[in-house]
């Protein structure tokens, strides 16, 4: 259960926004998806390993 302090006077909007930053940092949704299929622990690392090479290469791209 997500919980949003919200004062009185506080806009509609604002508080709409906490909520979904707060879901965002919560990562639902990434574990509802994940939760959908069993997936072998073999390659849950190897998706890993290819995300981490990814960020690598954009990141010496970015300094180039």
């Amino acid at each position: 259960m997500i919980y949003i302090n919200v004062k009185d006077n506080e806009n509609l909007d604002k508080a709409l926004k906490k909520y979904k930053k707060k879901y965002e940092k919560i990562g639902i949704m990434k574990e509802l998806r994940s939760r959908q299929a069993f997936e072998k622990p073999s390659i849950t690392r190897r998706m890993e390993i290819k995300k981490a090479a990814y960020r690598s290469f954009m990141q010496h791209q970015e300094g180039n």
